[in-house]
């Protein structure tokens, strides 16, 4: 295997702009790919190991090939256990960084590792994390594209998207494979049916607001809105409101979206994953004539709902509000994960 100095690969994150929760029932969605990043850089070392280091996760650590498989089994076990129901999803990966080296290990599964020698695994992001942005897919991704590249070693596409999927499933317990599918193709992409096709990316002013890391798990969450599926004709609704949201950005028809985004707002209250204090941010900005909703999951309980997708013509009307501090304006990123070399 030849290696190149240093490689890079960059993933991008994610907004749900319509269908969370609903796309779990077969009802469709509708996601964009956001100009925020997870960015791994893969470089040579002479030791015989791998060295990780992540912001935030210290100290630097190091694991051999055969540390990193029995990593990959022990984790492997506990997911079995979680499947019983023995223990909870966050009993699965142990430590954050786990995401990463179980990644690694499952593609060292399917590549010649005879003539391996040691690299340094280095991840940056600029993405929320935990707050409905896409955060675990983008981090596989970015991890297995850069080392991949670095190995030098031929996989076909469908092999690197089921090994990516199979580490996000650590993470989640279940992947539905939508924040992998974003970050991979990139763009905005509208999902119905298991069929994905690709949208023109919009040029409405777009921002993101951080509510803060929501106290609740994306699983709790499921659970908790399952009964308005199962027994009320919500699904429909979110459909319309979805297929709705598809139409307003693709004729650019700003009075149509801020109407679909409010009502795909009320539809997340009566889910009952909207939290008053999120609910009253909201409120302030379409008083100010915009259009908010939570992008993810969202939250029972606590006062934090993660990501907000706001689109508001007056960026000086919104600075009037609270989170004035969180406002992110955003784009459409249309480049999926992809690779730099620097020698």
């Amino acid at each position: 295997m030849k290696k190149i100095v240093d490689i890079q690969a960059k993933a991008p994150g994610k907004l749900i702009l319509s269908g969370e929760h609903a796309v779990v029932y077969g009802y469709p969605a509708l996601v964009m790919a956001v100009n925020r990043y997870v960015t791994t850089t893969v470089q040579s070392h002479s030791k015989p190991e791998i060295i990780f280091t992540v912001p935030d996760l210290k100290p630097e650590c190091s694991l051999t090939v055969s540390e990193l498989m029995q990593l990959q089994k022990r984790i492997q076990k506990d997911y079995q256990s979680f499947l019983k129901g023995e223990v909870s999803i966050r009993k699965v990966l142990r430590e954050p960084i786990e995401l990463v080296q179980f990644a690694i290990s499952l593609l060292l599964d399917v590549v010649d590792t005879d003539s391996l020698t040691g690299f340094h695994v280095n991840m940056q992001t600029d993405l929320l994390i935990g707050c409905g942005m896409g955060s675990s897919a983008a981090v596989v991704l970015s991890v297995l594209k850069a080392v991949i590249h670095y190995l030098q070693v031929p996989i076909q596409s469908e092999l690197l998207f089921t090994l990516a999927h199979q580490a996000e499933t650590m993470q989640h317990g279940k992947s539905s494979g939508l924040d992998l599918k974003s970050s991979w193709h990139g763009g905005c992409l509208y999902f119905k049916d298991g069929q994905i096709t690709a949208r023109t990316p919009s040029t409405l002013p777009f921002y993101l607001i951080n509510t803060g890391q929501p106290h609740t798990t994306t699983g709790e969450c499921v659970a908790a809105v399952a009964p308005y599926f199962k027994n009320t004709q919500i699904g429909e609704d979110f459909a319309n409101v979805t297929n709705a949201i598809d139409e307003a950005l693709q004729f650019t028809h700003q009075k149509n979206l801020i109407y679909a985004i409010r009502e795909n707002h009320k539809l997340l209250k009566t889910l009952g994953v909207v939290p008053e204090k999120v609910q009253q941010l909201i409120a302030a900005i379409e008083r100010e004539g915009g259009a908010a909703k939570i992008s993810g999951a969202g939250a029972v309980s606590g006062h934090h709902a993660g990501a907000v997708w706001v689109l508001m013509e007056d960026e000086e009307a919104l600075k009037k509000i609270d989170y004035s501090e969180a406002i992110i304006p955003i784009q459409c990123e249309t480049r999926g994960v992809h690779t730099y070399e620097s020698h």
